[in-house]
């Protein structure tokens, strides 16, 4: 019986219930340790759901790849082929199947899937116990797991000290020490004496492990000192230890340092090193310290491994990690067990602890790999070697999100880079650090200083992101110092000619790397570039689906950015909501910020068309682009509200910047157009619209040339030039843009005293407005309307489309089911659980005024 944990009792059965019911949930567990989570955990009763699962946490396995997944799957490793391929590889790969590499977050999402089958014949519960000392690789799946299971009857309990186990998104519960009343109850099961009662309830201040272990002792447990309870619970086993015999504190030392938990292991090492494996372990158990439990050797409380582990000398400890390392099986586990035997370099281990590091990295482990790429490090004999691990730690280090940790050990590596080709590489590493950091032209310097001592293949690939990160951040000399060294390719030749306002000559650079074709984002940047939307479309959209059909969870944010822009291009605001909302959840559990700006951006362009300045506040300062895509929907935002003087000069004050080349602010001349006709100051504008005009015939995009025409036709006041640009617009599919053409045409048609032609362009423009929610836009062409003797202007849309009514993954959920795609295919797609497609469908059906599932290829959810 647990006393004082009612509350914490009543949580847990909370979360149960909800899984009976069909609802998943995710609770965590925290408190010092002996503070009683795993009494709780203990407590979950493994007949009230169809499938429990444990795992506990081993501080000797925190450096082993995918350990505790591969506890937590041996029981069900039956059902992993069902799974789609990629998730099967990626669980194969735990479990020792395969030798294939793995994206990072792919273990998360056939975890996930893997729940949600078990889950199909009856509720599922995953027990996680210590979960601070959970491998990362398997930390990173199970949480990936816990944010998605909502609509399954799943429930995850983690336990975790406080410090050690970052589970951000996740509700947690920490315990708090017993009072005095329920520290008393604990302590009735021991016959104590009135004052030796007293000192134990003094010592023990409320944590339950105290009370039991100084309750049980013959002795006091002594004076605090000062001391933490733990410390002093550390101790009381320290002692208890030293009393056994030495055979047995060998057998409790073996079985502590065994990162593989196999009793085969621990009893084969300890014959080997003199004792007597068998008498010692029956010694061991009968000391209550230690248990066999499933045919693995496991201590009764972390608390006494540490205490076990940590009484010996370290010549002591070598020799069982040497001794364990020979008995090992496998690879990994043996270099664990050499590394913690050498007492000084040994070139031999280092050589094995690197290859076990590659093996971290190639498995997506990427803290895993940081910590043996530095053990293997400081066991080597050579500077030079030395220093490449170094770099390697540091690369490993960026991927698992530490910065400092990155920073520090690639400035420990570049003294002892020796050779061309360690420099540049350690170059890559220094530029990820600080893209990571947000510095964007720093990172491109680095690369552009490292390019040419690499090889030709790494050179022109680091050349290539240099560019990237140059023209993004306003850095012209170094996307012209990128071109200097790559001659060859069109994408970074027309970023140069453009920066340095060649349009011709840019965009047809472009034109020809945009027509490349091929997997990753390089032809769609380009495309993008250009300002190509339909070359956009085709290759974004198929390096989206490319990526999900290859679980490539990772790489998601990045195609999803770029398809929720063209999607706000196109005017699929709900659309642009759910592939932001998606990359978005992603990037956070990826560690990714300097995407999650980015998509900030994106949500908050549909905001500046809405006029809602509140939701574009949060980009407000922003430095993505160099802060030019901001200050460009900004000056939308003004444009919108009538606040023309701020929008010209908010504008103005951008083609000033580095980075005025940008194609956000090319098409955002229209805008400064307007501001200065409508403030009676068109001179202000002539010069960005000759550049907008060169752009546009440069590159003949039927969207800019369009805008060009409506910028002339308000400069200059040539009515044909509206005209021409709304023929121009209906090839366009840039709705906003075109529907503020008539909006243009319709206002000089009023004044020109032709009432009947005005309504006519302005009813088609408001029309546009209302459906994309752009409330001064359509207020301001409503009142033109009426001034153009319009007496019922619609004041909002007669019906909401059928998109609106939905939430974002609805939505997203919504129009793969109605291509015929099954729930399962629909969950693998957006690494879901298929429940949770069922889910959405279920709460779909009634927005959209529909039934069944074979009704929604009729609906029109554009």
């Amino acid at each position: 019986m647990l006393y004082g944990r009612q509350s914490e009792e009543a949580a847990l059965d909370a979360l149960l219930d909800s899984a009976r019911e069909g609802r998943g949930g995710a609770l965590v567990l925290r408190g010092e340790a002996g503070i009683g989570k795993s009494a709780l955990l203990d407590r979950i009763p493994a007949a009230s759901v169809h499938t429990v699962l444990r795992v506990t946490g081993c501080e000797a396995e925190r450096d082993l790849v995918g350990a505790a997944m591969l506890q937590l799957l041996w029981p069900v490793q039956g059902l992993v082929a069902q799974l789609p391929g990629p998730q099967a590889e990626a669980l194969q790969i735990v479990l020792g199947g395969s030798a294939a590499s793995a994206d990072r977050y792919t273990t998360g999402l056939a975890l996930l899937t893997l729940f949600a089958r078990l889950a199909e014949s009856g509720p599922v519960v995953c027990v996680v116990d210590d979960a601070q000392w959970l491998d990362q690789s398997s930390a990173d799946a199970l949480l990936f797991a816990a944010r998605r299971i909502a609509a399954e009857p799943v429930a995850l309990v983690f336990a975790a000290r406080d410090e050690g186990f970052d589970a951000r998104g996740l509700p947690e519960l920490f315990l708090p020490r017993l009072d005095r009343q329920a520290a008393a109850r604990v302590l009735d099961r021991y016959r104590l004496t009135a004052s030796r009662r007293e000192q134990v309830l003094e010592d023990a201040d409320g944590n339950p492990l105290a009370l039991l272990e100084f309750g049980r002792a013959d002795r006091t447990s002594g004076p605090s000192g000062g001391q933490h309870v733990t410390d002093r619970v550390l101790a009381s086993f320290r002692d208890r230890i030293a009393e056994l015999p030495a055979a047995v504190r060998l057998l409790l030392l073996t079985a502590a340092a065994d990162s593989s938990r196999d009793l085969g292991s621990v009893l084969a090492a300890v014959d080997a090193l003199g004792g007597s494996g068998p008498q010692a372990l029956e010694s061991a158990e009968r000391s209550g310290l230690l248990r066999i439990d499933g045919g693995r050797p496991a201590f009764r409380h972390p608390l006494i491994r540490a205490a076990a582990y940590q009484s010996v000398a370290s010549v002591q400890r070598a020799r069982v990690h040497r001794e364990l390392a020979t008995l090992a099986a496998d690879s990994d586990v043996r270099a664990h067990h050499l590394a913690l035997a050498a007492l000084g370099p040994d070139a031999s281990v280092a050589a094995e602890v690197a290859r076990a590091a590659d093996r971290a990295r190639d498995r997506a482990a990427p803290a895993i790999a940081c910590d043996l790429y530095q053990r293997a490090a400081a066991l080597s004999t050579s500077l030079p070697d030395r220093g490449r691990l170094l770099r390697r730690a540091a690369a490993a280090a960026v991927a698992a999100g530490d910065l400092r940790m990155a920073g520090a050990l690639a400035g420990q590596a570049g003294p002892l880079a020796t050779t061309g080709a360690e420099r540049a590489a350690l170059a890559e590493v220094r530029a990820a650090v600080e893209f990571e950091r947000g510095d964007q032209a720093a990172a491109a310097r680095l690369l552009v200083a490292g390019a040419p001592e690499a090889g030709p293949g790494p050179s022109a690939s680091m050349l290539r992101t240099a560019a990237r990160y140059a023209w993004f951040s306003g850095d012209a000399d170094s996307v012209r110092a990128c071109a200097q060294l790559l001659p060859g390719d069109h994408t970074v030749q027309g970023m140069a000619k453009l920066v340095d306002g060649d349009h011709q000559a840019g965009l047809a650079a472009l034109t020809a790397a945009a027509a490349e074709g091929g997997p990753g984002m390089r032809p769609g940047y380009a495309a993008a570039l250009l300002g190509d939307d339909d070359r956009v479309e085709e290759l974004v959209t198929a390096e989206v689906a490319r990526r999900r059909r290859a679980g490539l969870v990772g790489g998601l944010p990045e195609a999803l950015q770029m398809l929720a822009r063209l999607q706000v291009i196109q005017g699929r605001h709900r659309d642009a909501e759910a592939s932001v909302a998606e990359a978005r959840a992603v990037a956070e559990d990826c560690g990714m910020p300097q995407r999650i700006g980015r998509l900030d951006v994106a949500l908050a362009r549909i905001a500046a068309i809405e006029g809602d300045r509140e939701r574009c506040r949060p980009v407000v300062g922003g430095t993505v682009d160099g802060g030019i895509s901001v200050a460009c929907l900004l000056g939308l935002l003004d444009l919108g509200l009538g606040r023309y003087e701020d929008a010209l000069v908010r504008l103005e004050s951008a083609w000033t910047r580095p980075g005025h080349y940008m194609t956000a602010l090319v098409a955002a001349t229209g805008d400064l157009v307007e501001a200065a006709v409508r403030l009676g100051v068109p001179e202000r504008a002539r010069p960005p619209w000759q550049r907008l005009v060169s752009w546009a015939e440069a590159g003949g995009q039927p969207w800019a040339r369009a805008i060009a025409l409506r910028c002339e036709a308000q400069l200059t006041g040539r009515a044909e030039s509206f005209i021409e640009a709304e023929l121009l617009h209906e090839k366009s599919g840039r709705p906003f843009e075109a529907a503020r053409t008539l909006l243009a045409h319709g206002e000089w048609l009023r004044r020109a005293r032709r009432q009947a032609d005005a309504r006519a362009r302005l009813r088609g423009a408001l029309e546009v407005f209302e459906r994309l929610h752009a409330t001064p836009w359509a207020d301001r062409t409503r009142a033109e309307l009426r001034a153009a003797g319009e007496s019922a202007a619609p004041a909002v849309p007669t019906a909401r489309a059928l998109a609106d009514r939905l939430t974002p993954q609805e939505l997203q959920v919504v129009r793969l089911a109605a291509e015929g795609r099954s729930s399962r295919e629909v969950a693998a797609l957006l690494f879901l659980s298929p429940r949770t497609v069922e889910h959405h469908l279920y709460k779909a059906y009634p927005k959209l005024g529909i039934r069944s599932r074979t009704e929604l290829a009729r609906l029109d959810l554009d």
